[in-house]
């Protein structure tokens, strides 16, 4: 049964104890670093507006993550430099030189853009019901223009052209979180400029997915999308596509747990295509170098998130397109009919519907 999402953290009581801001250069392009020697001193109009600027991201935030490292995890840059904040604040200010000095580290292209670093120490965040402490480290990219109005020696007013941060979008964050399980202290990060999808989370954080159902749900759908795209599409046609990612929902719908066989048993009407899926997995599995795991608990956050990726559209070359419901798995087969219309010499299908809408 579908549940209503729950948020991975809660900032309701949350708190930014402490903020520093320096400025990141591009190693590639000989820049040089600016680095603060004192915390933010925030008037409250700018804290009300900092405070949700930093952690509303990670309110839509579905999967977490835990340090890496090939040696040993205690080598691993910010996990090291968090822990010794948690341990004693008043390593903050060194400690956010040093986060920003291997950011810095990372610039080996010039692709990766200089910015705005701020680094917060925040309270009272609740993950898993418990308050928690937490480091933010985040990097502002992208500044915006905007009109500021001033009174010129004339006493007139006048206005200038200024660059300044949006509130309405950060561009990369995460938050390592003062709280740990088996596999490790718990890290949330969003990149919303991923031009490098290596720079940030494996360069920069070095971390990896929590080994937990949101990452066993997302790997067993990508495995379902990549094998329509790449077997189902190709060997039977878009409409069985989208028939197929439409039943693959209906399946993790209805089901708080995925069983492998009886997933096929469910989705597949002939064993030959369980065949397929079968060998199509073991493909995927050594491509991606990942374990897709045969029995989990369904993620329904990571499902709403994923099941937006799957493409049910029917392009035509006539300038239509057919966009099948991927909520609605009967639809495809129950009002949708392909054929082949001898006289005009071309494929057609026709659309059952009592009502426009």
């Amino acid at each position: 049964m579908f549940q209503f999402f729950r948020p991975m953290i809660k900032r309701t009581r949350a708190e930014l104890n402490k903020c520093i801001i320096h400025k990141v250069a591009n190693k590639y392009n000989s820049g040089q670093n600016a680095m603060s020697e004192t915390l933010v001193r925030f008037d409250e109009e700018s804290y009300e507006l900092l405070l949700p600027f930093l952690l509303k991201p990670f309110g839509s935030v579905t999967q977490s993550y835990r340090f890496n490292h090939h040696a040993d995890i205690s080598l691993n840059e910010i996990n090291k430099y968090s822990a010794d904040i948690f341990q004693d604040e008043e390593t903050f200010v060194e400690h956010s030189k040093n986060i920003v000095n291997h950011l810095y580290e990372q610039s080996n292209s010039a692709n990766i853009k200089t910015g705005d670093v701020i680094i917060a120490y925040f309270e009272g965040l609740e993950y898993k019901d418990v308050l928690v402490e937490a480091v933010g480290i985040f990097k502002i990219e992208s500044k915006v223009d905007f009109f500021q109005t001033y009174l010129d020696d004339d006493d007139s007013y006048d206005m200038v052209v200024q660059k300044g941060i949006s509130t309405k979008k950060l561009d990369k964050g995460c938050l390592i979180l003062n709280s740990s399980d088996t596999e490790g202290t718990v890290v949330l990060s969003v990149d919303n400029n991923n031009y490098d999808a290596q720079y940030w989370i494996k360069h920069f954080l070095n971390v990896k997915y929590a080994d937990d159902r949101n990452l066993h749900t997302q790997n067993y759908l990508e495995l379902c999308k990549d094998f329509s795209e790449e077997v189902i599409k190709p060997e039977f046609g878009k409409q069985e596509q989208s028939s197929f990612l439409a039943n693959t929902v209906d399946y993790f719908k209805e089901h708080e747990s995925v069983d492998y066989d009886a997933f096929k048993d469910d989705v597949f009407a002939e064993d030959k295509h369980k065949d397929m899926f079968e060998d199509y997995k073991k493909h995927f599995e050594k491509l991606n170098n990942v374990l897709v795991r045969n029995n989990f608990d369904v993620s329904d956050a990571v499902l709403k998130k994923e099941k937006s990726k799957f493409k049910t559209e029917i392009k035509l070359d006539t300038n239509i397109q057919i966009k099948i419901d991927v909520d609605a798995p009967d639809a495809p087969s129950e009002y949708l009919e392909r054929g082949y219309d001898e006289d005009k010499k071309m494929k057609f299908y026709k659309v059952y519907f009592n009502a426009e809408k």
